[in-house]
């Protein structure tokens, strides 16, 4: 859940920039007209703001969990700083158009005991009658870390652990619960995400503030490990998830329209694992396929094209037959890319397994 204000690809910019132009007015400055007319779907949550929605069914109800944006006063700069949620709500509803809940705080920095600031996109899952939430926090020394909290509920409240998961940094930690009950958890986001900065295993401080810097290299990519049987930490040491083109050779870092930035996905669909995540700075839900939950993983093409505001972020998940994907734009403040609110509208897969595109605001 990264969020920088710049962006360096033109050529797919341009609606997001006359978009964000109506900052703050819901009509646009330059054209007179409203940027959010034609949406396909209207924000699940009116009371506050919501972003980066988690959602997972659980007892048969769908449960969402997502990061609660609040106007904090700091100023928008690449580091994401004006992103300082404090707390999370976590959301219920019965499918699409029906009654969302909110069951209130599940948790608040201050009752995480490393806690520093910034409570990122979270994310769940649930095993032998307990239920998790993973979470991006940066610590005392401003160092982005996942931590773990537990709760008998779905719902929360949840407790978090005394320290992060061991060997965890960056962030949007994801979790896929593969169908022989293995878990594993995709993570990591670049620039204020702090990724680029953990090129040699130990957090460096001055390192990039974007990326790897090397635009013909291979880009800097999601993480991937299993968990371990408590649910608490990583079985194992964390693995890029590689993602390669149809030609078999990986993106590289000046691939804007395909890299990898943020906000990992992974859901499966007919043997087959799809790896989703958002392009960043060109503002693009895309996917990769693959055969294992390690990958490497095929580029196939966009989920959704942008929405008004900076960021994407998204979760996928099955429903009584038909698949759901939930998103956010910033409808509710009018185009302030900090305040945004979750949505959700129906996913397909083609014959041949691919995702039709989702264009937000019609075709």
């Amino acid at each position: 859940m990264n969020r920088p204000i710049y962006k360096p690809n033109a050529l797919m910019l341009g609606l997001s920039f006359l978009l964000l132009s109506a900052a703050g007015n819901a009509q646009d400055k330059t054209t007179g007209k409203d940027p959010f007319k034609g949406a396909i779907s209207k924000p699940l949550i009116t009371n506050m703001y919501t972003a980066d929605p988690s959602a997972h069914v659980f007892g048969g109800k769908i449960y969402i969990y997502p990061s609660h944006d609040i106007e904090a006063g700091i100023p928008e700069n690449d580091n994401g700083d004006h992103f300082d949620m404090r707390d999370y709500h976590i959301f219920s509803m019965n499918g699409p158009g029906g009654k969302v809940t909110d069951h209130g705080v599940a948790l608040s920095v201050k009752n995480i005991p490393w806690a520093g600031r910034q409570l990122w996109a979270p994310d769940a899952a649930f095993k032998n009658g307990t239920y998790y939430l993973y979470f991006p926090l940066k610590d005392k020394n401003d160092v982005f870390r996942i931590g773990v909290a537990t709760s008998s509920s779905p719902a929360g409240p949840f407790k978090a652990e005394k320290a992060p998961m061991k060997g965890s940094f960056s962030i949007d930690p994801a979790v896929f619960k593969d169908t022989d009950g293995s878990f594993y958890m995709y993570f990591g986001g670049i620039w204020g995400g702090q990724l680029q900065r953990w090129n040699n295993g130990e957090y460096d401080s001055n390192g990039s503030k974007t990326d790897a810097g090397k635009d013909e290299a291979p880009a800097l990519t999601a993480k991937v490990a299993k968990l371990a049987a408590n649910m608490k930490e990583f079985a194992e040491p964390a693995k890029d998830v590689v993602i390669l083109d149809k030609a078999g050779k990986p993106l590289l870092g000046g691939d804007h329209d395909r890299r990898f930035f943020e906000g990992s996905w992974m859901h499966k669909y007919k043997g087959k694992y799809y790896f989703s995540y958002s392009t960043g700075d060109t503002h693009q839900l895309v996917y990769a396929t693959g055969k294992s939950p390690y990958g490497p993983f095929t580029y196939q093409g966009v989920i959704m094209t942008p929405v008004v505001g900076w960021t994407t972020h998204h979760s996928i998940v099955e429903y009584k037959g038909k698949w759901l994907l939930f998103y956010h734009d910033t409808q509710l403040s009018g185009g302030k890319t900090h305040l945004r609110n979750i949505k959700v509208t129906e996913l397909h897969h083609e014959a041949d397994g691919s995702i039709r595109t989702i264009h937000p605001y019609g075709n």
